[in-house]
């Protein structure tokens, strides 16, 4: 072999070493946001929830255990499913599966969630789900084995059910170092309280979440609205994407967009 062909070989066995470093196996986040498993409904919601710009906030990498509390209709999951799906995992706690004590909602959800998400790993990859049932059913992962835990807009109900009972369950799951994130809709600091209406005082949640062991890493500003009053009369589901008025009473709410949120990035020590 020349001397030319070690250099060029050479070359191309550090390129190839630094390709499998860097995770190219999926595709990146941006892609993934960007991708045709997300439907143009979904897409439209970006300019109000901010993806890309809220998960990098986090940390989110693709070769983590992440855990999605209550999805939903999965919006978050339709992406964390892709991009989670070569090198990472995702678990999805979902509401309870019990029929003989599971509300009808939660039927519905899980349901739409079971054929939307779950019935298609060629689409968003095999993802496990857990049931999470407070304030007895709250085992997420075995304990200290998750990188990150992501809450969207679910603990204006779970802090009514039981709080303490959720957030000692996110402390067990994580491992040392692991993430929370946490965005729900903002209610002004000098505003009551009220337990229907779908909003929280960010120091309530705050406080809630430090006091079972959590650090407080930093607030984001990125899915702020200043826009919303919060004095809405079918409360948060005034706004999009509920519209609880129906759409002929709907224009000034849509002008307004989807709520002002929190959000909230804990460190486990």
């Amino acid at each position: 072999m020349t001397s030319i062909s070690r250099i060029l070989l050479s070359v191309s066995l550090l390129a190839l070493a630094s390709l499998a470093c860097a995770g190219v196996q999926g595709p990146g986040l941006e892609a993934v946001i960007a991708g045709e498993q997300r439907s143009a409904e979904q897409k439209a919601r970006d300019r109000y929830r901010h993806p890309y710009e809220t998960l990098r906030f986090f940390g989110i990498e693709e070769d983590m255990t992440v855990v999605e509390i209550y999805p939903g209709a999965g919006w978050y999951t339709a992406i964390l499913g892709p991009y989670l799906e070569d090198r990472g995992k995702l678990i999805a706690a979902v509401y309870d599966r019990d029929p003989r004590t599971q509300e009808e909602w939660m039927a519905r959800y899980n349901a739409r969630y079971q054929r939307s998400y779950l019935d298609k790993p060629e689409i968003y990859g095999e993802i496990e789900a857990v049931d999470l049932v407070l304030p007895d059913r709250t085992a997420l992962a075995p304990p200290g084995s998750v990188d990150m835990i992501l809450d969207f807009r679910n603990a204006h109900n779970w802090i009514r059910w039981d709080g303490d009972a959720m957030v000692a369950a996110f402390y067990a799951a994580l491992e040392s170092g692991g993430i929370l994130g946490v965005i729900d809709h903002r209610m002004d600091d000098e505003k009551p309280y009220d337990p229907e209406n779908g909003y929280v005082h960010e120091r309530t949640l705050v406080e809630l979440i430090e006091k079972h062991g959590f650090e407080l890493v930093a607030p984001s500003d990125l899915n702020r609205n200043p826009r919303d009053t919060k004095d809405h009369p079918e409360g948060v589901w005034t706004l999009p994407p509920s519209l609880a008025l129906g759409p002929d009473e709907s224009t000034e709410y849509l002008e307004i967009g989807e709520s002002d949120r929190m959000t909230l990035k804990f460190v486990k020590p």
